[in-house]
């Protein structure tokens, strides 16, 4: 399994399988990987010929005072559970890398009524 973290080198390993006529199926993760997780990859991996997944723990899920500092990061065991699975490619992003300077604060939606009641 190989393990990417820059976003220009995995648009070119997908691209890559793409050109040659394979099919790719994604599955986001934030990590901490239970039994549901791998029965979507077990899903992905019946679907398409190339596997991969993301773990990223997302700021932006999180609101104040929420447990995004706590959240659980279990990178190396998560690591071995994908290989296990037959994950080709595991994408694991920095901060910096998805939310490049101030983008992160021009992705945010807030919508009036919901935005109070639902994450």
């Amino acid at each position: 399994m190989k393990t990417l973290v820059a976003v220009e080198d995995l648009r070119a390993t997908v691209a890559g399988w793409r050109r040659v006529g394979e099919r790719v199926a994604f599955v986001p993760t934030m990590g901490n990987l239970h039994a549901g997780h791998l029965a979507l990859v077990g899903e992905a991996r019946e679907s398409a010929d190339r596997v991969v997944v993301s773990i990223f723990v997302n700021p932006m899920q999180f609101g104040a005072g929420e447990d995004f500092d706590t959240y659980p990061r279990t990178f190396g065991e998560d690591s071995a559970r994908l290989q296990a699975a037959g994950v080709d490619l595991l994408f694991a992003p920095s901060v910096g890398t998805v939310y490049r300077r101030a983008e992160a604060e021009r992705t945010r939606v807030e919508v009036p009524c919901l935005s109070d009641d639902l994450c």
